[in-house]
């Protein structure tokens, strides 16, 4: 029988416990909890297991394995060009709904740049223009793989692919094929959730409750202001 070996991996100074057993590589929760309150691990893990908030899974991939990850920005589009704005709240109020999901978490920044720059938004011009505002800092793009199945579909997508890291989030039901692209960083062994806008604004509109599938902040905002029962 094989036996389990017991390492650990230094993350921001924080000593993470990690146990590798028949290939499978498993860490300690309340190694992690720790890093966000060491006072209140237990109760963190518990709204972990009971929220499997994707926001807070992208955060903490991220932190333990990419120590030089400093911040994930999320960037608020006024409009998509390759979604109907008639189905999206307005941006400010989007932007107010992940301001109130991530504003105890410092890795995690809302960002309304896109609120400044010409519209339909596309985001070749948007990381270009990241890049030249904040030049001390290096970007990579994330997203999901069903965002990526549509990549031929955006502005100067082969530019975008060549200068930039593309950091793809596999999702149920959508397969990545195109591995032939240099800078592609696939999450192979992350858990796939299935938690999606689309089922979040149909579950609403069907009156039925999201509590645990968004940041209870998110959630009382979304109720007291009657978001997506009408569209």
């Amino acid at each position: 029988m094989i036996k389990p070996t017991n390492k650990s991996i230094l993350v921001k100074g924080l000593s993470i416990s990690t146990r590798q057993f028949n290939k499978d590589d498993f860490i300690s929760l309340t190694d992690i909890a720790r890093y966000k309150d060491n006072e209140r691990t237990n109760y963190i893990i518990q709204n972990w297991m009971r929220r499997r908030s994707t926001i807070e899974f992208l955060g903490l991939w991220e932190i333990i394995n990419n120590t030089d990850f400093k911040k994930i920005w999320f960037i608020i589009s006024p409009q998509n060009p390759l979604k109907p704005s008639k189905t999206l709240l307005n941006e400010y109020q989007r932007l107010h709904l992940v301001r109130l999901s991530i504003e105890d978490d410092t890795n995690l920044k809302a960002s309304d740049i896109e609120f400044e720059l010409p519209k339909p938004s596309y985001t070749i011009n948007t990381i270009t223009y990241l890049k030249e505002k904040y030049p001390q800092h290096q970007f990579a793009i994330i997203m999901g793989s069903d965002s990526f199945q549509n990549i031929e579909k955006w502005k100067n997508y082969e530019q975008l692919i060549k200068k930039n890291e593309i950091i793809i989030y596999k999702r149920p039901g959508f397969e990545i094929i195109k591995y032939f692209y240099q800078n592609l960083v696939i999450l192979k062994d992350a858990p796939l959730l299935e938690i999606s806008a689309t089922s979040i604004r149909n579950m609403v509109k069907q009156r039925k409750s999201i509590r645990y599938l968004v940041a209870d902040k998110a959630r009382e905002e979304i109720e007291k202001s009657g978001y997506f029962k009408k569209e």
